[in-house]
């Protein structure tokens, strides 16, 4: 069982320097990883966004353990083979800590359709889908070739490669009852689920975390390499047993990590600060 913290990349937590700041700090704390939300525009207008890659890339240069990530990089809006050269140097330069989480991302309007961009969700997954398969073909190393109905590659060979090897672990994001993101996932190395009945202040049940593993898992490969299962929570660091307790109940149904999510819905910077300080509430 591993903790992260989960940082937004927007409003006060909208300056990247204050992102690198607690990121190291979670570090100093105990904290096995650092994941930054991803967003290059929000729905609260006016409202600062740093770039997150270019935070994490701070956070691999002034941190030596822990994992390191964007999650969930809203791919489709993305050129695949900018993300692959980004998640590759990112590797390479955080000596093998860095994880790609993926998802359709959550403002179709501020995000995609503000740009230009198509926001149809169905567009999306496809695209996302496709994306998906250019940026692990490009980590390969090898000369790769691709002919989609959104993307081409035409013999690329990208190097250096990843240095996690077959690959940089690919989370995917869904929003639970939806179901394909959950198919999506159970093709890749993680799952990372929100739910449509669960707030930014709440906490999913382990009840609602096993239906979703179950799910899941059933339309994953029996044979496949060992699953990740990540959720964001909420922990009190004044009854850290007592919390420790509760996430055991979601470790029984299979959470792999734990990133305690902070922001301004649950108070000032100060107080994310001190219960980053506070650290994991291991058992």
């Amino acid at each position: 069982m591993r903790f992260a913290i989960g940082l937004p990349n927007v409003g006060a937590y909208g300056d990247p320097g204050l992102l690198v700041e607690l990121g190291s700090t979670a570090e100093q704390s105990g904290w096995d990883g650092v994941f930054i939300w991803d967003h290059v525009a929000y729905r609260e207008p006016g409202w600062p966004v740093a770039d997150p890659q270019v935070a994490v890339a701070a956070l691999a240069a002034s941190t030596k353990q822990v994992r390191l990530g964007v999650v969930m990089v809203a791919l489709p809006r993305r050129r695949p083979w900018k993300v692959a050269r980004e998640l590759a140097s990112l590797d390479v330069l955080s000596g093998g800590r860095a994880t790609f989480g993926a998802g359709l991302g959550s403002q179709a309007l501020q995000e995609y359709e503000a740009f230009g961009e198509q926001g149809d969700a169905k567009v999306r997954a496809e695209r996302l889908d496709e994306a998906l398969e250019v940026v692990v073909g490009l980590w390969s190393g090898a000369p790769f070739t691709y002919q989609g109905k959104y993307y081409t590659v035409t013999n690329g060979q990208f190097l250096p490669r990843p240095v996690q090897q077959p690959r940089i672990p690919v989370w995917i994001a869904g929003r639970w009852p939806a179901r394909r993101p959950f198919a999506r996932a159970a093709r890749w190395d993680g799952v990372f689920p929100t739910h449509v009945d669960v707030g930014h202040a709440q906490t999913m049940s382990p009840v609602q975390l096993e239906d979703i593993v179950t799910y899941t898992l059933s339309q994953r490969n029996p044979s496949a390499d060992p699953f990740d299962v990540i959720i964001e929570g909420h922990t009190d660091a004044a009854d850290s047993s007592s919390e420790a307790r509760r996430i055991a109940d979601y470790e029984d149904v299979g959470l792999t990590w734990w990133v305690e999510k902070l922001g301004w819905f649950r108070g000032s910077v100060d107080d994310m600060r001190q219960r980053i300080q506070a650290g994991p509430p291991r058992r």
